[in-house]
């Protein structure tokens, strides 16, 4: 394709090159979100007791919520587009401690008590950071669905890397970029990929920014030499205003990279967070209390389950299984029992028996339609009701509320050599697999996602993967 002929392409499919669309509309979203969540804490105080507070008044605090966009400026959560999911949950709790915690104190200031209306704003933000980040994802998929989304992205590399970053763009689209043209002086690499044009001629990254006025480009090459990485910068990419250098390195998928200076010569650092004894305190400190004061709640519901195990087949309530844990040592997990009680003579029989059925357990170790499982049990399981026993697990510090998927021995060659880095962590209830397809995911995947996670952990990625479980759970996705 010649760069005229991209051109009719390119204005018959995008209008917008630039941001502030976007920008707008995360302003809009975060908008109404907080003025919900000023509603919401009067409202629940207003319900409490309809005689401390007039709900009505809450209007009268909406000039504060300009200042809450304000901070959202100076944490850096407008365009928000490619930031991480856990990076966002941190900004905007850090946000809104700042913000609700001077409307608190300007208010004691002025008045010299903590009265109703203040429990009202410290209600407010307890909620708020759920309401925002909800209201935002809801925007991401309007923005998304009405093509409004993405951001003109230039994309430098036509081989393997770069068509893995257009798959991925434009399989989630909510990452926030939308390839229009990927430049390679390769003609191997074909005419277009994915319906993108292709054109063979990576100089031309000023004629392009002059013309269609994008302003992203991302440079995904394989294998190119230092001194032709260089020039390519300098005479093309260096024309767009924003640039993004994928490494080559995909092994490392950490968002805790930066950047060191040994004079003159550019290191990248990475920390494995986990290997920090604060940190591993931190996880396990919110481990235990989470399991103990959400514990006490639920009792009453998981002996109500249990009892009804009992009643449903005969067996045990809960069941036991090895499982393998950190640094490779078994454990046993515990779950509620879904299976009837001769399901290993049954399993056999099957995969005996039926080709497809022992095709899909060898891909995934699991069966869409396993004839072990009780129909009680199959309820469990679609509410992932049956991990909750795993709490004791919890407890005895076998396992953690996220982390890598635990896993059977026979699983251990699927991994690799990626074994030992995910299974220097202990297993999780949930995780990044958990709230990424659960049973749908291949190996690849599941062993991509423990991956990731093992190295970007941080207390806010776990409290990210509890927020979006909940939410998976409720929906029963990818369980059985």
């Amino acid at each position: 394709m010649t760069l005229n002929e991209f051109e009719t392409w390119f204005y018959f499919r995008k209008r917008r090159t630039s941001s502030r669309f976007n920008v707008f509309a995360m302003i809009i979203s975060d908008l109404i979100s907080v003025m919900l969540s000023f509603g919401s804490g009067f409202f629940l105080v207003n319900l409490y007791d309809f005689e401390v507070i007039n709900f009505r008044s809450f209007v009268m605090y909406w000039p504060y919520v300009p200042v809450f966009i304000i901070i959202f400026i100076l944490f850096g959560l407008y365009p928000g587009i490619s930031l991480a999911p856990s990076e966002e949950l941190r900004r905007v709790f850090i946000s809104g401690i700042i913000a609700y915690g001077a409307i608190i104190i300007s208010r004691y200031i002025e008045d010299s008590e903590l009265d109703w209306i203040t429990v009202a704003f410290v209600v407010s933000f307890c909620v708020s950071t759920l309401i925002i980040l909800q209201g935002r994802a809801i925007m991401r998929h309007l923005l998304s669905s009405m093509r409004l989304g993405g951001i003109p992205a230039v994309i430098y590399g036509g081989g393997v890397m770069g068509r893995a970053l257009v798959d991925k763009l434009i399989s989630k689209p909510l990452l926030g970029y939308a390839p229009v043209l990927i430049l390679d002086d390769d003609v191997n690499t074909g005419d277009e990929y994915r319906s993108i044009p292709v054109i063979h001629d990576t100089k031309l990254g000023p004629e392009i920014v002059r013309r269609f006025n994008i302003k992203m480009a991302i440079v995904a090459i394989n294998h190119i030499k230092r001194k032709d990485l260089v020039s390519l910068i300098n005479n093309s990419v260096s024309a767009f205003r924003y640039n993004i250098l994928i490494p080559d390195f995909f092994g490392l998928t950490t968002i805790w990279m930066s950047a060191r200076d040994f004079d003159g010569i550019l290191g990248i650092a990475t920390t494995q967070k986990l290997k920090i004894p604060l940190n591993r305190f931190a996880k396990r400190f919110m481990d235990c209390s989470v399991v103990v004061l959400g514990g006490l709640i639920i009792m009453p519901f998981l002996l109500l389950i249990a009892i009804c195990i009992k009643l449903n087949s005969r067996g045990p309530a809960l069941y036991k299984h090895t499982r393998i844990g950190i640094n490779g040592k078994e454990f046993k997990t515990y779950k509620f029992r879904t299976m009837v009680q001769d399901a290993d003579k049954r399993l056999a029989e099957l995969l005996l028996n039926d080709s497809s059925a022992r095709a899909e357990w060898e891909a995934t170790q699991k069966l869409k339609n396993d004839p072990r499982v009780t129909p009680f049990g199959r309820l469990l399981r679609k509410l992932s009701i049956d991990e909750f026993p795993q709490l004791l697990n919890v407890l005895r510090g076998e396992m953690s509320l996220v982390g890598p998927r635990p896993i059977v021995r026979d699983e251990i060659e699927k991994y690799g050599e990626d074994f030992s880095r995910i299974f220097s962590l202990k297993p999780g209830i949930t995780g990044l697999w958990q709230i990424s397809g659960r049973s749908d995911t291949g190996y690849t995947d599941r062993v991509s996602f423990d991956t990731y996670y093992s190295q970007n952990w941080s207390v806010w990625l776990d409290l990210w993967i509890l927020y979006r479980t909940a939410g998976v759970v409720l929906a029963g996705r990818g369980a059985y």
